[in-house]
C-alpha cells in the first residue's frame, strides 16, 4: 500500500513541477517567445475543445453505462434547452439559467 501512495505522490509532484516549469518559462520569457500565427489561432480553440470533451460524455452517458438518448435523461433535456435558449437569445447567463432550470425541473418534477 505504501508503494502505491509513494508512486502517486511522486507522480503528482512531477506533474506539478512540469506545470510550474512551463508556466514559469512563458512568464519569464514574456514577449521574447513568439508563436507562429497558425499556432496562436489553433490555441484559441483549446478551451472550447476541452470543455466539449468534458461535457458531452456527461450529457450523453450520465451514469457511464452507455448512451442514454431518452427523455428520461435530465442532462440531455437541459442541454437541448440550453442550445435552444442560446440560439433564440444569444445571452450566456440566460442560457445557463434556462438550462439549470429545465434540468432541475425535469429531474425533480418530471422524473420524480
Amino acid at each position: 500500500m505504501s508503494g502505491t501512495v509513494l508512486t502517486n505522490t511522486v507522480m503528482i509532484l512531477g506533474m506539478a513541477a512540469v506545470t510550474v516549469f512551463v508556466k514559469a518559462a512563458l512568464f519569464v520569457l514574456g514577449d521574447r517567445v513568439v508563436f507562429p500565427p497558425l499556432l496562436k489561432q489553433a490555441l484559441g480553440f483549446v478551451p472550447v475543445t476541452v470543455l466539449t470533451a468534458i461535457i458531452v460524455p456527461m450529457i450523453l452517458s450520465p451514469n457511464g453505462e452507455g448512451l442514454e438518448l431518452t427523455w428520461g435523461n435530465p442532462q440531455l433535456v437541459g442541454a437541448l434547452a440550453a442550445v435552444l435558449a442560446c440560439v433564440v437569445t444569444g445571452k450566456q447567463l440566460l442560457t445557463i439559467a434556462v438550462a439549470l432550470g429545465v434540468f432541475f425541473v425535469w429531474q425533480l418534477g418530471v422524473l420524480a
